[in-house]
């Protein structure tokens, strides 16, 4: 239903320039498989044998990674030994196993999984440890798959009152906030006026903007986990940037499903918008198909990647911090000013470019703010998933891969 409140241009929105060069539809996956791989072979772990040699007198398990190692560093994993008599298993037994079982921390409850040290030599998982990079590609195709299915559970939800209608209605409920609400001062611009100055003279950068929309989200954002991977001090502080992604996402996705939320380029065309994406033929291969959930503005997942990205590399920068972790070096004074002036400016192009191309509102990248430092200082929940990890890891016989996240500090110790 239109809103009586909004101001509206008199005019429909109209852009003379022609459609560009639509990249082919197998350039991203190509791009994003690119990325992987070679995140992979970099990050692989050096001198690792995928084909032991076995030697006189050794076992082919001999120097193999523990598995009690191979947890997050953030959460220890011991070996159960313990002196309270209540316990299930006795010291006198857990000193006759091969493989104990661990011991996790769970809701401060513990809790004893079967060890998958006993599978480390499968070939499979000497795979895994020679790659550990592909522990966390699972784990974002996991997500990916999660954000799949935003849109059905959304529709399914709003069946009955039809969830174009709602999801319109939050749209122009959020324009109407940002134009009447005592805050409106915080956006004095409203986007279709941005949209509109660089639609009329400025059309050469609304297509790049149009080309950021499309390209950046994805390709960037696993681009950067893998470089992260490999530069990040130490997997623990690595960790703690994947899970607040991570749970930004669920977050995220929990507000597509039971708010949803139609950006400014579905509205009607009497509210100024216009699809710049679609009309410059830029549109992801991602974000297209029967489950990409087009009704879900509201947070801004662009501008939370983006926002969590440039808080990562202010702290890569170090200029803010006054120690430094392990075997960390502080940055060179041109490095540390290239990290901080990217970690503002990245947020600032993501911004302009979903305001400028009709995706998103300004109070969609507002609440990612707010989703991203939730997300960080919750981000510990995940850890009392570390049992079902343990359990899926054993149906699948496989060990987990020791991180190859700070080796470089760590040979940079060993040689000091």
């Amino acid at each position: 239903m239109a809103s009586t409140k909004l101001k509206v241009p008199s005019e429909e929105p109209e852009w003379g320039s022609a459609p560009a060069w639509r990249l082919p539809g197998w350039g991203e996956p190509v791009m994003v498989a690119s990325i992987l791989v070679a995140s992979m072979i970099i990050t692989r772990r050096k001198g690792y044998r995928l084909f032991p040699r076995r030697r006189k007198g050794e076992g082919l398990l001999d120097d193999e990674p523990d598995s009690a190692r191979s947890s997050d560093d953030s959460l220890s994993r011991d070996y159960m030994i313990s002196n309270d008599s209540s316990d299930d298993i006795s010291v006198e037994t857990m000193s006759t196993m091969k493989n104990p079982p661990k011991k996790r921390t769970c809701c401060g409850t513990n809790v004893y999984t079967p060890n998958t040290a006993r599978f480390a030599n499968h070939f499979h998982s000497r795979i895994m440890q020679k790659f550990p990079f592909l522990m966390e590609m699972f784990y974002w195709i996991i997500t990916y798959a999660f954000y799949r299915c935003t849109s059905l559970a959304s529709q399914a939800i709003f069946s009955e009152t039809g969830i174009w209608d709602v999801a319109q209605d939050h749209g122009l409920t959020v324009l109407e906030f940002e134009q009447f609400s005592w805050l409106s001062f915080l956006w004095p611009v409203h986007e279709v006026d941005v949209q509109q100055w660089f639609m009329h003279g400025h059309q050469t950068f609304l297509t790049v903007l149009n080309r950021s929309y499309a390209l950046i989200h994805i390709p960037g954002t696993v681009g950067f986990i893998a470089w992260f991977y490999y530069v990040a001090p130490s997997f623990n502080t690595f960790a703690v940037v994947r899970r607040t992604m991570t749970l930004t996402n669920l977050f995220a996705f929990t507000i597509f499903i039971f708010y949803p939320c139609m950006p400014p380029r579905l509205l009607p065309p009497e509210y100024g918008f216009l699809d710049s994406v679609g009309h410059n033929n830029a549109q992801s291969v991602w974000m297209q198909g029967k489950y990409v959930n087009s009704l879900a503005a509201m947070p801004s997942m662009h501008f939370g990647y983006s926002f969590c990205i440039g808080c990562t590399m202010m702290y890569h920068s170090g200029i803010f911090r006054m120690t430094l972790e392990r075997g960390e070096r502080r940055k060179s004074r041109p490095w540390a000013l290239f990290y901080a002036l990217l970690a503002i400016a990245y947020p600032a192009w993501i911004l302009i470019t979903i305001v400028a191309t009709a995706n998103h509102y300004y109070l969609d990248a507002c609440v990612a703010v707010l989703v991203v430092i939730l997300a960080y200082f919750c981000n510990r929940v995940f850890l009392v998933l570390l049992p079902l990890e343990d359990l899926l890891l054993w149906c699948l016989r496989l060990e987990k891969p020791i991180p190859s996240t700070g080796d470089r500090f760590r040979q940079r110790l060993v040689h000091s």
